[in-house]
């Protein structure tokens, strides 16, 4: 689409000294702290820190309203007034309709407790050096999402089939069939695979979603969510207002793995959300959001756009609160990702590493804090619209928005350090998308890749305004060529040019 504190001791010294971010007559004017910062020595607390045990084992003993494996959930939900605790038994749970919970209750399991939204596919016959089976795929509906495969379109479709367990990829002929992949030919309704499914346990993904965003303050705990056939921008796990969604594992979803739909104050920690087939943790209208001390990775297994189209770790829009405390790790796409009209945002913390685009990109948008993150070893993904220069992006890529205090960052070894863009981008709710009162500081930023740079591109139409972006008290490792690592209006900079620029003069570069 291309819309696209705690300080460590010793790292970076904060002076709380008041200020404020004022914007032009087209934006938002609220006032923010600006502390000032001092040179870093150190990598922020973070880069210290281990998140620590997630996902169902750490979830407290659940008391209440059994659920047997082969119950229908909800007759048992809806036999109970609002407000029960429901304890799913151990065991695989096949939920062929969404779970909607009511105001106040708790969803509750523990280790070995499985909803899953897959089939069983028996009734195999060969075909050649081929198996089919028929009958089992559903009726025709809509199709969306931008994949990377632009002319095929493999991730649009949401049914996954799974043999003892493993993922297998989507071809879209049969003449590309083989061994650990899958067709399904939705003209014949029939679906193909390339390995012999004899006495192995195949499914398929089917139900869209596991539980749906029905009422207020619900609690999701304890619970293993996998094998959703979710479509692109759905989430298998749906978060409404107040709720608290603790300590699961969703997982092998085919979009979203946990998705927050006009969910004020929701709260989502100690989760692992893994190889889900776009993102793993989405926000859409939902303000006062806590997302922390989530473990997210191995996102985007079946092939969306990884460069620019919602696929990786965490994508907000229009959406507000606090990102902290996270392992965002590994994922296809970008690690942490706020685009479209966010605001009062606060990224904090996270430890963001080896994610194939952006490490944290913060895109057409107002007041941010991006802040002691560990971003290293991102954007190094290849394929459409991936690339080396900074309007790709870098470990940390601020793009067209204003308010941005981006500080204390450990930015290590990524495809580029911080990239700044200034595009044409048009109004959004707070005023226009420009880039403006955006400043890094205190920042320890690692570029040992000699063709990774840091600063500012701007396109003809959207040029930077005098004193709109400020670079102060910065440490800067450079290494192999070192001549021309910075960037500003169309030019190449060495570090004696970037300062004369204007950027940087109090910071210190080796």
């Amino acid at each position: 689409m291309r819309r696209r504190g705690v300080v460590a001791g010793g790292a970076v010294l904060v002076l709380l000294l008041a200020g404020c971010s004022a914007g032009d007559g087209d934006s938002a004017k609220p006032s923010v702290a600006t502390p000032a910062v001092t040179v870093p020595t150190a990598p922020p607390a973070a880069a210290a820190v281990a998140l620590g045990p997630t996902g169902p084992g750490t979830a407290k003993a659940c008391v209440g309203t059994a659920i047997a494996v082969g119950a229908d959930p909800q007759k048992v939900i809806d036999a109970a007034p609002e407000g029960t605790t429901f304890c799913f038994a151990k065991g695989v749970h096949r939920i062929s309709r969404a779970i909607r919970p009511r105001a106040g209750d708790t969803l509750a399991g523990g280790k070995g407790v499985v909803l899953t939204g897959s089939v069983a596919l028996s009734g195999w016959q060969r075909d050649g050096d081929r198996w089919v089976v028929r009958g089992v795929l559903p009726a025709a509906y809509p199709l969306k999402g931008q994949c990377e495969d632009n002319k095929a379109k493999p991730c649009q479709r949401g049914e996954q089939v799974f043999v003892d367990g493993k993922h297998l990829t989507r071809v879209m002929s049969l003449g590309e069939l083989e061994p650990g992949t899958f067709f399904g030919d939705y003209a014949s309704n029939a679906v193909y695979v390339g390995d012999d499914p004899d006495g192995r346990a195949v499914e398929m993904s089917r139900t869209p979603t596991a539980i749906e965003k029905s009422a207020e303050d619900v609690t999701v705990t304890g619970l293993t969510i996998e094998h959703f056939a979710s479509l692109p921008q759905g989430g298998a796990l749906q978060v409404g207002p107040g709720w608290k969604v603790v300590s699961n594992e969703v997982r092998w979803n085919h979009a979203v793995g946990i998705m927050v739909i006009e969910g004020d104050r929701a709260e989502l920690s100690r989760n692992t959300v893994a190889d889900n087939g776009q993102l793993g943790i989405g926000q859409y209208k939902s303000e006062g959001v806590r997302i922390t001390a989530n473990l997210v990775t191995r996102n985007n297994t079946d092939g969306f756009w990884i460069a620019d189209w919602e696929s990786g770790g965490i994508k907000s829009t229009r959406s507000s609160g606090e990102v902290s405390g996270n392992d965002i790790v590994g994922n296809r796409g970008i690690g942490m990702w706020s685009d479209i009209a966010e605001y009062d945002r606060t990224i904090t913390g996270n430890r963001i590493r080896g994610n194939a685009a952006d490490g944290i990109r913060y895109e057409i948008s107002y007041q941010a804090v991006i802040e002691q993150n560990v971003v290293e070893g991102n954007g190094y993904g290849t394929g459409r619209g991936s690339g080396g220069s900074l309007w790709d992006g870098g470990g940390i890529n601020v793009n067209t928005s204003a308010g941005v205090q981006v500080r204390g960052n450990l930015v290590k070894d990524n495809r580029n350090g911080i990239s700044l863009q200034s595009r044409t981008r048009g109004d959004g709710p707070r005023g226009t998308y420009v880039l403006r009162d955006v400043t890094i500081e205190g920042n320890l930023v690692v570029m040992q890749d000699a063709t990774s740079s840091t600063g500012v591109v701007e396109n003809k139409g959207s040029p930077t305004r005098p004193g709109a972006i400020t670079f102060r008290h910065n440490s800067y490792q450079i290494g192999g060529k070192s001549a021309d690592r910075f960037a500003y209006q169309g030019k190449t900079l060495t570090w004696p040019q970037w300062q004369e620029a204007g950027f940087d003069q109090d910071s210190v570069s080796s």
